[in-house]
């Protein structure tokens, strides 16, 4: 018996309480899934019968709920990325919370547009934009903006930049010389270089400065080229702090590059996608200070708070730029006094999209169930994990360390000595594959003044100490075998 008229057609179910059963079903298959994380395999190579299920022509009749879901246990569940496993160290990703799914169901169920509107969706992600700038210590005046992720949040906020620092409209008038330079490490992150090229400024608008030893900013060398770039008529305009190196999570001298940015009327913009929400951990926050003195901060929320993707955040101290840099107000967006199209600043003003995810209510319901304090203390651990990490590397004479840990990276390689550079590379580059096809762990990697690094990135609120145990024990155990080979 179904629900609807036979000769009405919609897109609910026919039958709502054989539609409510497999969802139940669903839900607690979901939580086996994670609760159980540890049984299956990190990681596995999808077989090529499995790959020809994904060529076949777009259907035109309908199938049965139960065999699409049949179809997704069988052909998608069993060949993960692996980032919710404890052993995942390769990308900078986080685990996922329970509280975070339910947000995302609750998100899709209602499926409000965050684009504007008075509704209380809109509130909800106010008052996440909120905690966030509490969490960086802006003041409340300031600004912020949901995002994807850390790329689309340092795109936002380096626009904003380009447009204050020009020193006429820009949005008028467009690029009239293409003068304007940005400024950061050689460490910096990709999405940066692409959001300075795509701000019409090209590769060369960003100046990428050279590092000290412990792959900071060097600070003499940043001084320098500003006032070099002066004096051949450019316009310094931004400098870009980091607060963790994607390569080994440094932390840039956050408080010197706010100095140089006060005394040469620059923007001084902070990449906090891997660190800046340690700023919630008492072992990491002193490492960022200054990042309060920061114009614009840049966070990625489903790194180190665990949101499920996607996840970002900026926040710009200067609320009248930031929403002179994005509002556009056409006659079907005209806001009312009074229903559902009145209220001020709709999220719409502050970015490109006009179309926008339910994303606030996953992280709204996440800190409201498990509180600032407890996602702190799963930072500090990851970072004495790290040190926990290093530690065993040290202990063993074919081990040894590429880089000092920043915060919870960890970038080392096997060697057993009286081996060249090419070689050490192509063996720890074999030893990093094995590790992932045999399941045993996802370590990242890199390549630091040439030399390749299995990198670990510690952000799991799964992992314990007994996994790098495990890590180290299959690092030599692969290394010997393929030495012997």
């Amino acid at each position: 018996m179904t629900d609807q008229p036979n000769n009405f057609e919609t897109l609910d179910p026919e039958n709502w309480e054989a539609s409510k059963a497999l969802m139940h079903q669903m839900v607690n298959d979901a939580f086996d899934y994670v609760k159980n994380i540890r049984d299956r395999k990190i990681w596995q190579e999808i077989p090529e019968d499995v790959l020809n299920n994904f060529n076949s022509e777009i259907p035109l009749k309908p199938s049965s709920a139960e065999s699409v879901y049949n179809d997704l246990q069988k052909n998608v569940l069993p060949y993960p990325m692996g980032n919710v496993h404890p052993r995942f160290w390769a990308w900078y990703m986080g685990n996922g919370t329970i509280s975070g799914v339910m947000g995302d169901f609750w998100a899709s169920i209602i499926n409000p547009n965050l684009g504007g509107g008075n509704h209380a969706a809109h509130k909800v992600e106010e008052q996440v934009i909120n905690w966030i700038k509490h969490i960086v210590e802006f003041p409340k005046s300031a600004s912020g903006l949901l995002v994807s992720g850390g790329s689309m949040a340092n795109y936002a906020a380096l626009a904003v930049a380009r447009n204050v620092k020009a020193g006429y409209d820009i949005r008028t008038e467009g690029l009239k010389e293409n003068n304007l330079v940005f400024y950061a490490s050689t460490e910096i992150h990709s999405c940066n270089t692409k959001a300075v090229e795509l701000l019409g400024l090209g590769t060369k608008g960003l100046k990428k400065i050279k590092t000290n030893d412990d792959y900071t900013i060097n600070i003499n060398a940043l001084k320098q080229q500003i006032q070099e770039d002066k004096a051949n008529g450019l316009q310094p305009i931004c400098v870009i702090g980091t607060s963790g190196t994607v390569n080994t999570g440094a932390v840039d001298n956050l408080k010197a590059i706010a100095d140089i940015c006060e005394a040469e009327n620059m923007w001084f913009h902070v990449d906090g996608a891997i660190g800046a929400i340690a700023m919630l951990s008492d072992k990491i926050k002193p490492q960022l200070s200054g990042i309060e003195r920061a114009d614009s901060v840049a966070l990625d929320l489903h790194k180190w708070l665990h949101m499920p993707f996607e996840a970002g955040c900026v926040v710009i101290k200067d609320k009248s730029s930031h929403k002179k840099t994005f509002s556009l107000i056409p006659e079907y967006l005209e806001k009312n006094t009074r229903g559902l199209a009145s209220g001020d600043n709709w999220f719409s003003e502050f970015g490109l999209q006009l179309s926008r995810r339910f994303r606030a209510l996953k992280i709204w319901m996440s800190l409201k169930e498990h509180g600032s304090e407890r996602f702190g203390r799963m930072i500090s651990r990851n970072v004495e994990q790290a040190y926990y990490l290093a530690e065993l590397v040290d202990q063993h004479q074919h081990l040894e360390m590429l880089a000092p840990i920043g915060m919870d990276i960890v970038c080392f390689r096997f060697n057993p000595g009286n081996k060249e550079l090419e070689e050490l590379n192509a063996l720890n580059k074999e030893i990093k594959l094995q590790l992932e096809e045999q399941a045993i762990a996802l370590p990242g990697y890199t390549t630091l003044n040439g030399a390749y690094c299995i990198r670990c990135a510690i952000s799991s609120h799964r992992v314990t100490n007994e996994d790098f145990d495990v890590l180290i024990n299959e690092v030599l155990r692969i290394g010997k075998q393929l030495l012997n080979q």
